[in-house]
């Protein structure tokens, strides 16, 4: 089994793929052992001092204000991650609570938090023995950290709450914890807010919609190349160098792989042949690099904000090389719910041009020689009319789901938590609208596919060809009287959330 070794100086998108959906095991570096040793000395003396300090000393939040004395500070520290752990609503993915958890591994292995190397080996126990927390969709305000989240997998940590073992059955976290012989953590001072106060749930879902975005814009960029050929439109709309006067370098790579799916087409050009000749294909096909393009470069923004944000350390307060423990915001979610924001949009926007492809494949009108929503016999049969209803059912919610989260905040613990990020919120948002763009590419791919083998005496491109019997054999199927159309549906759904296997850049 892969294994990922955690340092002090970060973590990569891969290795947070790895633990999460690979289920990969996790290791302290002997260099993070020691950087948590140092760190835990300075807290150790800090505690010891008469002297109030916040977070080893002091409550939390508005109640910052209070000292507490020595014999109260472990209940403090119970106290914080029990009360803490107050989310409500449906459980929350798997691979997002192994994100969330390892992401809090890798800013506690910093060294900035004064956490014990024993409490960040037993996180890593954890999540090695297949142990997820039972974590909730509401709780966070993308502020502070994600409190409620981060506070439910802490709780696991003690032996507290609930979770999910191995074998996907939910049961008290105390007995899975024995099962595997982890002893449950006793929090000292610092250690149960430093365990809480961070944005690793947003960071990984961020994380982890880059991957399956980069693998969508791919599969759109076939899909519409396919839509474009069933259409008989024109490929030199892709030539290299019309893209090179907009260097946008995501709308150079969308036409490169729109090209390189028509290279051999005997679909493509056939303008002038019709008794209504074209001058320029529409919109949604001959813009079509220019609209994915532009996510892929919002895409490449995002990442490298994820990028830094795997090599950063959140928490308040931390503890610098220096021997100082200082307060600060870093905590504060506005630098990832902003590119999460701004991923939902561009999601949103490849749904929306992708609908309008298939509507154009649909329309006897438009469609250029197609029968009615491809239909084998149209009247008898409806084809795939309501195919259309659900694609734009699905982009209709697309477009909902844009409305930024991060534009909103709402105070909280008595207005010293006066600005929140709602990053937490934009990530769940932009979880449901990947999930919506898989569906709606199925869709586009499932019509395309049905719209070129119907083109008798035409041959389509080579890679064309590929991707239609690779599709065929994943269960995609081809034109026919109607049937029950759900099951083929679900296989292109399917089709295109394995990827496809034609290289793509």
């Amino acid at each position: 089994m892969h294994t990922v070794v955690v340092g002090t100086s970060g973590t990569t998108a891969e290795d947070v793929i790895a633990v999460a959906r690979g289920n990969a095991r996790v290791e302290l570096s002997g260099e993070a052992l020691d950087a948590l040793a140092r760190a835990r000395e300075i807290v150790d003396a800090l505690a010891a001092k008469p002297e109030p300090v916040y977070g080893v000393s002091t409550g939390f939040g508005a109640l910052a204000s209070r000292h507490i004395s020595p014999e109260l500070r472990a209940q403090l520290q119970r106290n914080i991650v029990r009360s803490h752990a107050a989310g409500m609503g449906p459980r929350v993915e798997r691979e997002v609570v192994r994100a969330l958890m390892f992401l809090r591994l890798k800013t506690v292995a910093s060294g900035h938090t004064g956490v014990r190397p024993s409490v960040a080996q037993t996180m890593a126990d954890v999540l090695n023995a297949g142990i997820t927390p039972v974590v909730h969709e509401y709780g966070s305000l993308g502020c502070s950290g994600d409190l409620a989240p981060l506070s439910h997998c802490a709780l696991a940590l003690m032996g507290e709450g609930d979770a999910e073992g191995p074998d996907g059955t939910v049961r008290p976290a105390g007995e899975l914890l024995a099962e595997h012989g982890i002893e449950p953590v006793e929090l000292r001072e610092k250690e149960g807010l430093a365990l809480l106060n961070g944005t690793d749930g947003m960071l990984g879902m961020l994380v982890m919609a880059l991957a399956d975005l980069d693998r969508l814009y791919k599969s759109a960029d076939i899909t519409a190349a396919l839509t474009l050929e069933a259409l008989l439109g024109t490929d030199k709309v892709l030539q290299p160098e019309l893209h090179a006067i907009r260097p946008h370098p995501g709308q150079g790579a969308s036409a490169a792989n729109m090209a390189a799916v028509l290279k051999g087409s005997g679909l493509t050009g056939h303008f002038q042949e019709e008794s209504a000749p074209r001058v320029q294909d529409a919109y949604s096909v001959r813009c079509a690099p220019q609209v994915a393009g532009a996510g892929r470069d919002t895409m490449a923004h995002a990442a490298l904000v994820a990028s830094r944000e795997l090599a950063s350390a959140v928490d308040n307060p931390v503890v610098l090389p220096d021997g100082r423990v200082e307060s600060n915001g870093n905590f504060h979610g506005a630098p990832v719910a902003y590119v999460l924001d701004f991923l939902a949009i561009a999601a949103a926007d490849l749904g929306s041009i992708a609908e309008r492809r298939t509507d154009r494949l649909l329309d006897k009108n438009r469609s250029h020689g197609l029968p009615p929503f491809l239909a084998d016999d149209a009247g008898v049969d409806s084809g795939l009319m309501i195919a259309q209803y659900t694609q734009a059912a699905l982009v209709s919610e697309m477009k909902r789901l844009a409305v930024p989260a991060s534009a909103d905040s709402i105070p909280s613990s008595a207005m010293q938590e006066d600005h929140v990020s709602m990053g937490w919120s934009a990530a769940r948002k932009l979880r449901t609208a990947v999930d919506n763009l898989t569906r709606i590419i199925a869709i586009e791919l499932y019509a395309a596919t049905r719209a070129i083998e119907l083109r008798h005496g035409l041959t389509a491109a080579p890679a064309s060809l590929a991707a239609i019997a690779a599709a065929r054999e994943a269960g995609v199927q081809g034109p026919g009287p109607d049937r029950f159309l759900a099951p083929d549906l679900a296989a292109a759904d399917a089709f295109v959330r394995t990827g496809w296997r034609r290289r793509c850049r």
